[in-house]
Parts: C-alpha cells; sequence; structure tokens
C-alpha cells in the first residue's frame, strides 16, 4: 500500500498512466469489450485489469490522471448500437465520476461501436474491469498538470 493513492491502482496500472504523455488515450472496457487482441495493438501492447466497477475504476484513475483541455471531448463513450443518443446507466455514472474529479461538469462524446474499436486499437492502454453492464466501454485523454508557478 501507498499513501494517497487509491488502493486499485495496482503497479502496472501505475506505470502505464505515468508513461503516458499529454494526448495519449487509455480505454477503459467492460467484460465484454474484446479487452486482450485490442490491447495487443496499442502502445503498451498488453492488458491491464482493474477489478471493479467501471464507475469505481474510472474514480480511481482519475485521482492521479489529469484531462486532456484542449480537445472538445478527452473523454468518450461506445454509443448504444441502434440508439446512439441512449446514455446507459454505466455511462451516467462514469459522467458522474467524471465531473466529480474535474469539480464541474465535463460533457463526454459518443463514438459509434466498430469506430470505438479502430479508436481504442491506436491508444496508449487497455484498462479491462470487472463491470458486465452494457456499454462500459470509454476512451479518455491524458492531459497536463500546469506548473505550480
Amino acid at each position: 500500500m501507498l499513501k494517497n493513492l487509491d488502493p486499485l491502482l495496482n503497479a502496472d496500472v501505475l506505470h502505464a498512466l505515468r508513461a503516458m504523455g499529454h494526448g495519449d488515450y487509455l480505454v477503459l472496457s467492460d467484460t465484454n469489450f474484446p479487452s486482450d487482441s485490442v490491447a495487443r495493438k496499442t502502445v503498451l501492447g498488453k492488458l491491464l485489469r482493474i477489478d471493479a466497477s467501471c464507475p469505481r475504476a474510472a474514480r480511481a484513475i482519475l485521482s492521479v490522471m489529469p484531462l486532456d483541455t484542449f480537445v472538445e471531448h478527452a473523454v468518450f463513450r461506445m454509443e448504444v448500437v441502434g440508439n446512439p443518443k441512449d446514455i446507459q446507466p454505466v455511462q451516467k455514472e462514469v459522467q458522474a465520476e467524471i465531473d466529480k474529479a474535474e469539480g464541474k461538469p465535463w460533457p463526454m462524446g459518443s463514438i459509434e461501436r466498430m469506430q470505438f474499436y479502430e479508436v481504442a486499437k491506436k491508444a496508449y492502454c487497455v484498462i479491462t474491469t470487472a463491470e458486465t453492464r452494457f456499454y462500459g466501454c470509454f476512451v479518455f485523454t491524458k492531459g497536463v498538470i500546469p506548473p505550480k508557478d
């Protein structure tokens, strides 16, 4: 255990989060996403795990990772097939975690399912979760931490 770090952030996840640079993508996925096969195509090239729900995993990640402020949407959700405007409960819960971490409303974009897979392959890494609800798949874009002075 380490002080002031969420205990869900294991060594492999912390290493990836620290190694990522501004503008790199992180995929947070549910248990149905083809996480391993997609992760093999990412920069990191291997699958990472946080064994918790997507909202809880998002809270852990956002406790240390800034979101990108230079883009329109720093977070995207996978769209529901046949109903792209529908927001699933898991997506609403992750949105609440984002807003809480950022201290303000932080609108999430959306990506069509097949396009989501293509974007995910270009990510720095994929973190799969224990989330069993459908459409618990997200792309986060890493931001920067400004100097203190």
